[in-house]
């Protein structure tokens, strides 16, 4: 077998759905298998997987054991030559397991590759590319100064920024989202290492592939959606969690280091300020626009939002919309995972928001904004 998708769900049934479905359109054609790893969801994730997708390996934990026990867990059920480690909350295009396995498999030395990232609005989720979080490199992160000169190699190190987003290349850290690489290296190192903290599982396993002398690369060939984005809060939970995790890295790979700390301090005073009386305005649609071929679906989602919805077969048609505050909903049942991923991200910039509803569902989801899981929308008998 050539691969195997490792999805390691937590009470997120109706972004699983989709994953699930996105991944087994991008399968075909290929000797593979998907492995659902669920980590005691208090959700009706296991359910929906036994009566949507029976075909599909669900492992069903008792408990939660976390991310990087979950994975391996996973890994171990594996037949796959390669394995790929995605988050729930994504969505890939048809295409995207076939690009990525011809280019990895035209690479000397390789240990990881990772793909180019975009949220729910089509705009680049940096972390696809990160370079090694040394104490400076961390506290260039925190304090926002890779924003100020991103083309000084000084400053641009923790998202890579030596290569741009539409750019293949090597690069030192994948992030966890989406990472794929060889079943028998991913055994070999260890897998995710269980004693690691929050942000720090796919720093660490990135590492300890290049300390191997392989290489890690950011495929920029094909794009796959992640709804959650980088972080659910960034507030002052997720500077303790940051610390916690470069701690960790710091004092296994290398030692203690008492500049962090102090860098740390100064970072998260400019973090303070950043954040102070920083919110993001409520994002109201003014229009909704259906692409899609049934009448009925249209007539369920207007019910549902109480809003007048537009239904049109052509997808050039909602650009009359551009900058109106408009939503787009796609009907996956006519439009392929890959298109809508692939107009979302060219029309990132033209004041849309956008959702999808999965073939065969009775929901729509997506989301406005990286630092948030999205939103699902249940719909009544379609």
């Amino acid at each position: 077998m050539q691969l195997s998708v490792i999805i390691l769900n937590y009470n997120v049934r109706y972004f699983l759905e989709q994953c699930v479905l996105s991944v087994q359109q991008a399968i075909k054609g290929i000797d593979a298998e998907i492995i659902v790893v669920d980590n005691n969801s208090p959700d009706d994730s296991c359910a929906m997987m036994r009566e949507r997708f029976p075909e599909v390996t669900l492992i069903a934990n008792k408990d939660n054991p976390g991310f990087p026990k979950g994975n391996n867990i996973g890994v171990d059920a594996a037949k796959g030559e390669y394995v790929c480690i995605l988050n729930p909350d994504t969505v890939v295009a048809e295409d995207t397991f076939e690009k990525v396995l011809t280019f990895i498999n035209a690479q000397k030395d390789f240990g990881i590759a990772g793909v180019k990232l975009v949220d729910g609005r089509g705009f680049f989720l940096p972390e696809s590319k990160r370079g090694v979080p040394t104490p400076w490199v961390a506290f260039t992160k925190i304090g926002g100064l890779y924003k100020l000169l991103p083309r000084k190699e000084i400053f641009n190190r923790y998202y890579a920024q030596h290569i741009t987003e539409d750019q293949t290349g090597k690069v030192d850290i994948l992030v966890g989202a989406f990472m794929i690489m060889k079943r028998e290296l991913y055994l070999e190192v260890g897998g995710f290492d269980e004693d690691c903290f929050m942000y720090s599982d796919d720093v660490d396993l990135s590492y300890t592939v290049l300390k191997k002398g392989l290489h890690n690369y950011y495929f920029a060939g094909t794009s796959v959606m992640h709804y959650k984005g980088e972080s659910t809060v960034k507030d002052g939970a997720y500077m303790k969690r940051f610390r916690e995790a470069m701690q960790f890295f710091y004092q296994k790979h290398f030692k203690r280091s008492p500049q962090f700390e102090l860098l740390m301090k100064i970072g998260a005073f400019f973090f303070a300020i950043a954040k102070k009386n920083k919110t993001a305005p409520l994002y109201i649609p003014q229009h909704y626009i259906l692409i899609s071929k049934n009448e009925k679906l249209r007539k369920a989602l207007q019910y549902k939002l109480g809003k007048s919805v537009i239904r049109t077969e052509l997808i050039e048609k909602v650009l009359a919309f551009k900058n109106k505050k408009a939503e787009i909903v796609f009907d996956n049942e006519m439009l392929s995972f890959k298109d809508c991923i692939a107009f979302i991200e060219e029309h990132k910039n033209s004041g849309f928001t956008f959702k999808i509803r999965p073939a065969d569902s009775k929901f729509i989801i997506g989301s406005n904004s990286s630092n948030d899981r999205g939103e699902v929308i249940l719909l009544d008998e379609i």
